[in-house]
């Protein structure tokens, strides 16, 4: 597909969840099945490796299956994708991005090596060794709450300088980027995401499209055709994340759980709530009460048909 640029790389865009066995394996079945009902769900595009994506559990073999199918299946779509190179280890980071960049997709996201924070100047040269292996696919730098290195406006501003092939961020908040929207697309969480685009934000890498893959496209129009509607959805998804979703989050069930949580709430795919070892799940018997809440908070968001297991 034709490279994304700062302008081009915009909207809802969805994660690929792994959907597991009682193994750890990955259904590679379930993962089609679901990856089909996104691209048929209006999004703006598909990424893989993220977070959600559990990637830092992915062997190798996994890593160039997943991609194969995801670039295949998005190409025959007409649906912009973009492959997370990313892992905990910078060579094996570029090995990963040499590999996705074979595929040409739109984009290659990154995180930085993640065992030692990196001082700003490692930074900058973490990004140039990726960009160099990424042979003319533009990057995207992954740089969650969580990462061990936090890019400053500072540091992102000198990235940008410096680093002309990193074309997209995904920062914690808009804020972050103040001033920097003009050469950045910049991605924010996808439960904050009205508020970001009055800020500047380009889209979100998207729980929402978790929970609701059409939903999140709805509720990305309505912010440009009714603001103050898609801003009032905003505030009651927050209220329904803050009464029902942080409690599990305070008693331990990590990003990747929580996401396929609101996947099981959401109904349209057969992902499973279950995530790698040795990670907790949220038990499934937990969903129907999360799903009736999620109904009477955001009844708009949740409008497509239930798959049936």
């Amino acid at each position: 597909m034709d490279p994304l640029t700062s302008r081009t790389l915009r909207g809802i865009w969805s994660p690929t969840l792994l959907p597991l066995d009682a193994d750890d394996a990955i259904d590679f079945g379930r993962l089609e099945e679901s990856l089909e009902a996104v691209l048929g769900s209006g999004v703006h595009g598909v990424y893989t490796n993220g977070t959600a994506g559990e990637f830092h559990t992915l062997d190798e073999g996994e890593y160039d299956r997943l991609h194969a199918l995801v670039a295949a299946r998005c190409a025959a779509a007409g649906v912009p994708y973009q492959l997370g190179a990313s892992h905990p280890g910078g060579r094996l980071s570029l090995d990963r991005v040499r590999r996705a960049a074979a595929l040409r997709p739109g984009a290659i996201q990154v995180v930085l090596p993640d065992w030692l924070p990196l001082r700003p100047g490692e930074v900058v040269a973490a990004l140039r060794g990726f960009a160099a292996a990424a042979d003319g696919v533009p990057l995207v730098l992954y740089n969650p709450p969580y990462a061990k290195t936090q890019v400053t406006p500072a540091l992102l501003a000198r990235i940008g300088e410096e680093v002309p092939q990193v074309v997209g961020l995904k920062v914690p908040a808009v804020e972050v980027a103040q001033g920097l929207t003009d050469r950045f697309a910049v991605f924010v969480a996808g439960h904050a995401l009205a508020t970001g685009r009055r800020g500047g934000a380009a889209g979100s890498y998207s729980n929402v499209a978790c929970m609701s893959p059409a939903g999140a496209v709805r509720w990305y129009a309505q912010m440009a055709a009714d603001p103050r509607g898609a801003a009032d959805v905003e505030a009651r998804l927050r209220g329904f994340l803050d009464r029902h979703v942080a409690p599990l989050a305070a008693d331990g069930y990590s990003d990747p759980a929580l996401d396929k949580a609101l996947c099981a709430v959401g109904g349209w795919s057969r992902t499973g709530t279950r995530v790698r070892w040795p990670h907790r799940w949220v038990p499934a018997e937990q969903v129907p009460a999360l799903r009736e809440a999620a109904l009477t908070a955001l009844p708009e968001l949740l409008t497509d048909p239930l798959s049936t297991d």
